[in-house]
Protein backbone atom coordinates (compact mmCIF):
# COMPACT_ATOMS: atom_id res chain seq x y z
CA UNK A 1 0.00 0.00 0.00
CA UNK A 2 1.54 3.50 -1.06
CA UNK A 3 1.48 6.24 1.26
CA UNK A 4 -1.21 8.25 0.23
CA UNK A 5 -3.61 4.81 0.42
CA UNK A 6 -2.33 4.32 4.11
CA UNK A 7 -2.94 7.80 5.10
CA UNK A 8 -6.49 7.86 3.98
CA UNK A 9 -7.09 4.37 5.61
CA UNK A 10 -5.66 5.89 8.44
CA UNK A 11 -7.58 9.23 8.32
CA UNK A 12 -10.97 6.84 7.76
CA UNK A 13 -10.86 4.75 10.91
CA UNK A 14 -9.91 7.83 12.71
CA UNK A 15 -13.17 9.38 11.38
CA UNK A 16 -15.19 6.23 12.08
CA UNK A 17 -13.44 6.56 15.65
CA UNK A 18 -14.70 9.86 16.19
CA UNK A 19 -18.09 9.22 14.70
CA UNK A 20 -18.74 6.22 17.21
CA UNK A 21 -17.33 8.12 20.24
CA UNK A 22 -19.93 10.82 19.22
CA UNK A 23 -22.27 8.61 19.01
CA UNK A 24 -21.79 7.20 22.45
CA UNK A 25 -21.49 10.75 23.72
CA UNK A 26 -24.93 11.59 23.06
CA UNK A 27 -26.90 8.94 24.57
CA UNK A 28 -26.60 10.56 28.17
CA UNK A 29 -27.65 13.94 27.05
CA UNK A 30 -30.23 12.36 24.60
CA UNK A 31 -31.68 10.02 27.37
CA UNK A 32 -31.53 12.58 30.21
CA UNK A 33 -33.46 15.46 27.96
CA UNK A 34 -36.08 12.94 27.23
CA UNK A 35 -35.00 12.94 23.53
CA UNK A 36 -37.27 9.26 22.79
CA UNK A 37 -37.14 9.31 19.09
CA UNK A 38 -32.88 10.54 19.11
CA UNK A 39 -32.41 8.00 21.24
CA UNK A 40 -33.93 5.31 19.57
CA UNK A 41 -32.25 6.25 16.61
CA UNK A 42 -28.54 5.62 17.83
CA UNK A 43 -29.75 2.14 17.44
CA UNK A 44 -30.44 0.09 13.89
CA UNK A 45 -33.93 -0.75 13.50
CA UNK A 46 -33.52 -3.83 15.50
CA UNK A 47 -30.98 -3.04 18.00
CA UNK A 48 -30.97 -4.42 21.41
CA UNK A 49 -30.33 -2.92 24.89
CA UNK A 50 -29.31 -5.93 27.64
CA UNK A 51 -29.38 -4.15 30.77
CA UNK A 52 -29.31 -6.75 33.96
CA UNK A 53 -33.11 -5.46 34.75
CA UNK A 54 -34.53 -4.97 31.50
CA UNK A 55 -33.99 -6.40 27.54
CA UNK A 56 -35.41 -4.05 24.84
CA UNK A 57 -35.38 -5.06 21.37
CA UNK A 58 -35.91 -2.20 18.25
CA UNK A 59 -36.42 1.30 18.01
CA UNK A 60 -39.84 1.09 19.36
CA UNK A 61 -38.87 -0.34 22.94
CA UNK A 62 -36.04 1.86 22.96
CA UNK A 63 -38.31 4.82 22.39
CA UNK A 64 -40.71 3.81 25.13
CA UNK A 65 -38.56 3.23 27.67
CA UNK A 66 -37.09 6.56 27.48
CA UNK A 67 -41.07 7.88 27.57
CA UNK A 68 -42.03 5.53 30.29
CA UNK A 69 -43.05 7.07 33.97
CA UNK A 70 -40.58 5.65 35.69
CA UNK A 71 -37.65 7.13 33.09
CA UNK A 72 -40.18 10.42 33.22
CA UNK A 73 -39.57 10.36 36.43
CA UNK A 74 -35.51 10.01 37.40
CA UNK A 75 -36.04 12.98 34.62
CA UNK A 76 -38.17 15.49 36.68
CA UNK A 77 -36.38 14.19 40.00
CA UNK A 78 -33.17 15.11 38.54
CA UNK A 79 -31.05 12.83 36.47
CA UNK A 80 -27.65 12.49 34.87
CA UNK A 81 -26.40 9.32 32.72
CA UNK A 82 -22.66 10.16 32.10
CA UNK A 83 -21.21 7.99 29.76
CA UNK A 84 -17.43 7.82 30.49
CA UNK A 85 -15.29 7.84 26.87
CA UNK A 86 -15.27 4.70 24.81
CA UNK A 87 -12.45 2.43 23.83
CA UNK A 88 -13.17 1.68 19.88
CA UNK A 89 -12.02 -1.12 18.08
CA UNK A 90 -13.14 -0.90 14.48
CA UNK A 91 -13.25 -4.16 12.31
CA UNK A 92 -14.16 -2.49 8.78
CA UNK A 93 -18.22 -2.04 8.80
CA UNK A 94 -18.18 -3.77 12.16
CA UNK A 95 -16.61 -1.87 15.87
CA UNK A 96 -16.64 -2.90 19.34
CA UNK A 97 -16.73 0.05 22.25
CA UNK A 98 -16.53 -0.33 25.73
CA UNK A 99 -16.57 2.05 28.47
CA UNK A 100 -18.34 2.95 32.28
CA UNK A 101 -21.42 4.23 32.73
CA UNK A 102 -22.65 6.34 35.90
CA UNK A 103 -26.19 7.17 36.55
CA UNK A 104 -26.83 9.77 38.82
CA UNK A 105 -29.38 10.88 40.55
CA UNK A 106 -30.62 13.91 42.98
CA UNK A 107 -31.92 12.85 46.31
CA UNK A 108 -32.49 14.66 49.45
CA UNK A 109 -30.65 17.58 48.65
CA UNK A 110 -27.36 15.92 46.97
CA UNK A 111 -26.40 14.41 43.80
CA UNK A 112 -25.49 10.41 44.66
CA UNK A 113 -24.56 7.58 42.27
CA UNK A 114 -27.52 5.32 41.77
CA UNK A 115 -25.51 2.82 39.43
CA UNK A 116 -22.37 2.09 37.87
CA UNK A 117 -21.84 -0.18 34.78
CA UNK A 118 -19.24 -1.79 32.92
CA UNK A 119 -20.68 -1.05 28.98
CA UNK A 120 -20.66 -2.88 26.12
CA UNK A 121 -21.31 -1.54 22.30
CA UNK A 122 -21.67 -3.46 19.36
CA UNK A 123 -21.95 -1.29 16.25
CA UNK A 124 -22.28 -1.68 12.65
CA UNK A 125 -21.81 1.57 9.82
CA UNK A 126 -25.36 1.76 7.84
CA UNK A 127 -26.67 4.20 5.24
CA UNK A 128 -27.43 6.27 8.38
CA UNK A 129 -24.01 6.42 9.80
CA UNK A 130 -22.88 4.03 12.40
CA UNK A 131 -25.34 2.57 14.58
CA UNK A 132 -25.66 0.32 17.77
CA UNK A 133 -26.62 -2.88 17.17
CA UNK A 134 -26.14 -3.65 20.76
CA UNK A 135 -25.59 -2.41 23.71
CA UNK A 136 -24.65 -4.99 26.93
CA UNK A 137 -24.65 -3.36 30.30
CA UNK A 138 -24.06 -5.18 33.59
CA UNK A 139 -23.89 -3.41 37.26
CA UNK A 140 -20.58 -3.05 38.50
CA UNK A 141 -21.32 -4.90 42.41
CA UNK A 142 -18.64 -7.70 42.16
CA UNK A 143 -20.07 -10.28 39.67
CA UNK A 144 -17.88 -11.38 37.67
CA UNK A 145 -19.35 -10.71 34.51
CA UNK A 146 -19.63 -7.07 34.46
CA UNK A 147 -15.65 -6.94 34.70
CA UNK A 148 -15.32 -9.46 31.80
CA UNK A 149 -17.66 -7.51 29.48
CA UNK A 150 -14.81 -4.60 30.16
CA UNK A 151 -12.36 -7.82 29.00
CA UNK A 152 -14.17 -8.01 26.08
CA UNK A 153 -14.84 -4.94 24.76
CA UNK A 154 -11.11 -4.11 25.17
CA UNK A 155 -9.95 -6.46 23.28
CA UNK A 156 -12.56 -5.88 20.50
CA UNK A 157 -14.19 -8.82 21.40
CA UNK A 158 -17.98 -9.59 21.07
CA UNK A 159 -19.90 -9.25 24.36
CA UNK A 160 -21.39 -12.91 25.81
CA UNK A 161 -25.26 -13.87 24.50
Amino acid sequence: MDRIAQLEARLARLEDEREISRLIAAYGPLVDAGAAEDVAALWTEDGAYDVDEIYLEGREQLARMVRSSAHQGWISGGCAHFVGPPHVTVDGDTAIAVCHSLMVVYQEDRFVIRRATANHWALARTDEGWKVTRRTNRVLDGRAESPGLLRQGAYGEPAFR
